[in-house]
């Protein structure tokens, strides 16, 4: 049954659009870029107060709009209802809905989709997405995403979009305890349209790895959606003969892939691995062509690669961070929106003949954990996201780095100390302890450190999973 979330003449619209930006010239993309900026800055500074403060009394056009200040998530979370366009949204109601696993993909107000992020960044995002946001992300998914062969594409990083393809089942492996950006598109397609309902499932991250490696069996997917992380182990469970699907494709995103993961990815399935760059706050923000390289979707979002300072610098060089700013949501606008990805922007086109520019980003990238097994011999791998997802969600802790000191023993390090540190450091000892059982590992030690420092990645990110060197194999 349809929603307003879900309007096809919108998505008729986009569509065609995307069309027309895949094949146009250079110069048409600037000006349509130009145009939905000059759109995007007069609805935000006339309904936003955030950008209305910023603006002064100053009138801020496409020529002038880098004099806008750049915003951080922690400013315009604290300021919510000063940033949102539409006054009948209320922050504290938001967070009640998304801490209701059961109100996955369930429309806001009846008109918004709704996700939470998963904290990376120390503090947790709320985001909204009116129908033409939504099919602006539906056409470049359908568009520029597809799976190379058939008709398929995923949504956001993973989600499915496209379901022309007779006989492709999809699969998207990820966390499905929370209002995630992934699970609440895939869900929200399976709602509006029963043969995607039929053509895809999602699987929980969360559950053991034989449970998850048994019902993928029983699945028999064609396209396996997942985190290079979750790649990789499900590569190995492969090689071992335990799992038994063969996906002609495995398409990755939400964690940085890495030259030697993707190459043991598609040598174990045979499969064709296709990356992908997104964000809560715009989902498909670059897609991949066949020459493995991403191609930033410009024509509906602009990223300023930056130094600490907020000063551009120049193509080719690694920024410090990026900012965002999203042409398609006008309902919580996000303008020069410090993402904290650090990425490179290439001066020179691919060869593959889109216009599109060429970007490397540098993102997540955490350590699988390695645990003793029950069994004798065995090890158990513990996935950085579903560990991640555990603290969150069950422990109610966003900020945090986890190491492996030793084989069964952990460390979670905090920002806080005092009785609150204490509590939450107990909250997560019995709750990683609980979930690594689960898993089927022996019994493992949690250690606290209180008062930390907590250091950032090269992404700017927040290092959340790690080995320390008595932890790590040796090289071969």
């Amino acid at each position: 049954m349809l929603n307003t979330v879900f309007d096809p003449v919108h998505l008729l619209a986009a569509t065609l659009d995307v069309v027309a930006g895949s094949h146009a010239p250079p110069s048409w993309l600037a000006s349509r870029q130009q145009q939905r900026l000059a759109r995007l800055l007069e609805s935000a500074c006339s309904d936003s107060a955030v950008y209305r403060e910023r603006a002064g009394k100053r009138q801020i056009g496409p020529a002038d709009w880098q004099r806008l200040k750049p915003v951080t998530r922690s400013e315009l979370m604290s300021r919510f209802g000063d940033w949102v366009t539409d006054p009948a949204l209320n922050l504290d109601e938001l967070r009640d809905f998304t801490a209701d696993p059961a109100r996955i993909a369930e429309p806001w107000l009846g008109k918004y989709m709704v996700w939470d992020s998963s904290g990376t960044s120390g503090l947790p995002g709320v985001f909204l997405q009116d129908a033409r946001a939504m099919a602006v992300y539906d056409a470049l998914e359908a568009v520029r995403h597809r799976v190379p062969g058939r008709s398929a594409s995923l949504m956001g990083s993973f989600a499915l979009s496209d379901l022309l393809a007779i006989g492709d089942r999809y699969a998207l492996v990820t966390a499905t305890g929370g209002h995630f950006a992934s699970v609440c598109s895939l869900e929200r397609l399976r709602r509006v349209n029963p043969w995607i309902a039929a053509k895809s499932r999602s699987f929980s991250l969360q559950q053991p790895t034989e449970s998850l490696v048994q019902a993928l069996n029983d699945y028999e997917p064609s396209i396996l959606a997942t985190y290079p992380s979750a790649a990789a182990m499900l590569a190995e469970e492969f090689e071992q003969g335990r799992l038994r699907v063969r996906p002609r494709c495995v398409m990755t995103g939400g964690e940085t892939l890495s030259l030697a993961a993707r190459a043991r990815i598609a040598e174990a399935f045979g499969a064709l691995v296709r990356d992908s760059y997104g964000a809560s706050e715009f989902l498909p923000m670059a897609w991949e062509c066949a020459h493995g390289h991403l191609h930033l979707n410009e024509d509906w979002l602009l990223l300023e690669p930056v130094d600490e300072h907020y000063r551009p610098v120049p193509l080719g060089e690694f920024s410090h961070t990026v900012l965002l700013t999203n042409l398609a949501n006008h309902v919580q606008p996000l303008i020069r929106y410090d993402l904290g990805d650090q990425v490179n922007l290439h001066a020179d086109r691919c060869v593959c003949g889109s216009v599109l520019p060429v970007i490397e980003v540098r993102g997540r990238s955490d350590d699988t954990i390695r645990v003793p097994g029950r069994s004798r011999g065995q090890q158990v791998s513990l996935l950085p996201l579903a560990l991640c997802t555990v603290l969150e969600e069950e422990c109610g802790i966003f900020d945090f780095q986890l190491l492996q000191r030793e084989p069964s023993t952990l460390v979670v390090r905090l920002p806080f100390d005092g009785p609150d540190g204490q509590a939450a450091l107990e909250r997560c000892r019995a709750a990683l302890q609980a979930f690594a059982a689960s898993q089927g590992a022996q019994p493992i030690r949690v250690l606290g450190e209180l008062g930390c420092v907590l250091p950032r990645g090269r992404s700017g990110k927040a290092c959340r999973v790690m080995l320390e060197s008595a932890a790590r194999p040796e090289p071969l």
